[in-house]
């Protein structure tokens, strides 16, 4: 950081006229504890004798801006932070590790610490020690840690704390964060206008106008240096921007949430934010605290947003045009067609019009759990490049569709990606997703239920055993929605059982009751290569046929079309290729297809079907073990 341009004088004046006391010195001077005198920043400046006597006692150059703030004020008082005041030329001096840190960090060096690790560790013995007056903390300046300026790292170090020293790359660095602090130390004082502010808080609105017009990277650095300075209405559009750029993570929008205007946008992320936490085996946290003091209105409203986002009855429905479209495209993503959906609210985002003048997207998509998984990262810096509300502008390029053709991406997954050996897939051709609980569900279903809460991994809903079910029962939790071609399906990705054994019973006689039926089961070795391959496809109720393909024995029932017999198939076709080209082979034959991103998102509605397995008849036998694990 070239210090020669700073004006060190403007810049310390500045910081003195815009001081105002904070609430804690305001008190102490109504009470008689404090006098303003006592609380002035500035002192004389030094002058070039005194900084250069201090240099020759100190037997160094003191690092440039440093140097030139002494030039300006010889010392200085600091409020709202552990250091309290830095002194003067002549009381400045080394640090001498009194406390033998040296020590403590050489210990916890090892073959990988970091270059930087290794100079704060040598830090504390050769420290040049600025403050004066503390809360048993020190600003410290270190000649081992230089830039190519001459600037040196100065650390703050809390002693009470039991941190690592806070860095700044240079002197000058640390009185500019000092200086942001006091900014936001006084931002909610009544009365607190200056020309900082001032020009600050209009950076804010133009932040808000380049935000809209799909410049959101000029709005976002104008954004942070207002935050920085405490600005009202800077936290929560930056966290709007960040939270739209980089979703998944916790956002807090600031005093945004107190405003009615906003609570169907910005606390649903909150929520959505807040469940991702919470543990599934564990009570839900009481409580939702939203990080600012809010009408019971809001309060209220954010219990309700709460319980819907973790049930996932949530739906984002915003108004006009553009809610419209997000209803279109939600009925598009709620069956799987997510890259439809994402063109739909695309070619809608002109059309947005914020509720108040501080949102600045439509962030409340991204706590819907059918289009939030839709707005991937990608596609978050997409929409924040579109402009919207009324601005015109260039618009980016749009992002590629996500979903692969076809189905037999599954095939092609690196293996380390898939946490489940098989999976299995019902296809059922002229009738809609609702249809499949009448046809396959089991007895009592009610119909289709919300997806369960996103966990982490390929497909994430899993099978665990039921007490009320019969040992040698295998109803399959599946996953529901719609090929392009129109067939509803429903996939499972954790079998419980084997595939096509003595008492499996396929399920595409009873989906068949309206056309065709396809069913497909793959399992495979801990080795990667293929297993099994189950294939059988019904009609009007009927099978028609069907085959199992063990290793290199097959099992057939009925005619198999040329085009699907296995042996033709794999004819030539090496190990790695058998498992893709079975899939290619009957998505030729039936225009059959799955989307990728709806089911590793967890986007679509689960089924529990009957049984795939049969009750044994009479003189069967049927084994099966349970695993119990104590813990200790």
């Amino acid at each position: 950081m070239v210090d020669e341009a700073f004006n060190w004088v403007e810049f310390l004046r500045r910081w003195q006229d815009e001081w105002v006391p904070s609430e804690d010195e305001a008190e102490e001077l109504a009470d008689g504890g404090l006098t303003l005198d006592d609380l002035v920043l500035a002192v004389p400046p030094a002058t070039e004798a005194e900084t250069a006597a201090a240099e020759e006692r100190l037997g160094t150059r003191l690092p440039p801006s440093y140097r030139r703030f002494l030039g300006a004020s010889n010392g200085w008082r600091l409020d709202g932070g552990s250091i309290y005041r830095l002194g003067a030329a002549h009381e400045i001096g080394w640090f001498g590790d009194p406390f033998d840190m040296t020590a403590i960090y050489e210990r916890g060096l090892t073959d990988r610490s970091t270059e930087q690790e290794v100079r704060l560790a040598g830090m504390w013995r050769r420290a040049l020690q600025l403050e004066t007056d503390s809360d048993m903390s020190y600003a410290l300046l270190d000649p081992g840690d230089t830039d190519e300026d001459g600037e040196w790292a100065l650390y703050v170090y809390k002693g009470w704390s039991g941190e690592i020293p806070d860095r700044y790359p240079s002197f000058r660095a640390y009185m500019e964060r000092e200086y942001r602090d006091f900014h936001a130390d006084r931002a909610g004082i009544p009365g607190f206008v200056n020309e900082t502010t001032r020009a600050l808080d209009a950076d804010v609105e133009r932040a808000r106008e380049e935000a809209l017009s799909g410049r959101w990277e000029a709005a976002r650095e104008l954004l942070t240096e207002a935050e920085r300075h405490g600005r009202p209405r800077a936290r929560g559009m930056l966290a709007q921007l960040d939270a739209v750029a980089h979703g998944g993570r916790y956002y807090g929008f600031g005093e945004l949430v107190a405003d009615a205007r906003y609570t169907g946008e910005l606390v649903p992320v909150m929520a959505a934010a807040r469940l991702r936490d919470e543990r599934p085996d564990r009570p839900a946290a009481q409580g939702f605290p939203l990080g600012v003091e809010t009408d019971e209105g809001v309060r209220t409203a954010a219990e309700e947003i709460l319980a819907r986002v973790r049930d996932r009855t949530h739906r984002y429905a915003p108004e006009g045009a553009f809610g419209r479209a997000v209803a279109e495209a939600w009925e598009a993503a709620r069956w799987g067609d997510t890259d439809t959906a994402w063109r739909v609210i695309r070619a809608a985002l002109p059309s947005w019009s914020p509720p108040g003048p501080d949102l600045l997207a439509p962030v409340g998509l991204l706590a819907d759990p059918v289009l939030g998984p839709v707005v991937t990262r990608e596609r978050g810096l997409e929409l924040l490049a579109t402009p919207r509300a009324g601005r015109t502008g260039s618009l980016p390029d749009p992002v590629p569709d996500l979903d692969p053709p076809g189905m037999c991406w599954p095939a092609d997954t690196p293996r380390w990606n898939i946490p489940y050996d098989s999976y299995r897939c019902l296809w059922v051709e002229g009738v809609e997703p609702e249809a499949l609980p009448g046809l396959v569900g089991e007895e009592g279903c009610a119909g289709l239920t919300a997806p369960p809460r996103r966990q982490d991994g390929w497909f994430h809903h899993g099978t665990r055993r039921r007490d009320d079910l019969e040992p040698w029962e295998d109803r399959a939790v599946v996953s529901v929605g719609r090929t392009g071609s129109g067939w509803a399906f429903g996939l499972d990705t954790a079998p419980r059982t084997s595939p096509a054994g003595s008492f499996f019973v396929s399920p595409a006689s009873a989906a068949s009751r309206y056309g065709r039926a396809v069913v497909l089961w793959v399992r495979r070795a801990h080795d990667g290569a293929l297993a099994v391959f189950h294939l059988s496809v019904a009609e009007r109720g009927e099978e028609r046929y069907a085959y199992t393909l063990r290793g290199a024995d097959v099992e057939r029932s009925g005619p198999v079309p040329g085009s699907l017999d296995p042996e033709r198939v794999l004819d030539g076709v090496g190990e790695a290729d058998r498992e893709r080209r079975l899939l290619a082979a009957v998505q030729d034959e039936f225009g059959l297809s799955l989307p990728r991103h709806a089911l590793v998102e967890g986007i679509l509605p689960q089924l529990t079907t009957r049984s795939w397995n049969r009750a044994p008849r009479q003189g069967e036998t049927y084994a099966y073990a349970t695993i119990s694990v104590r813990m200790k």
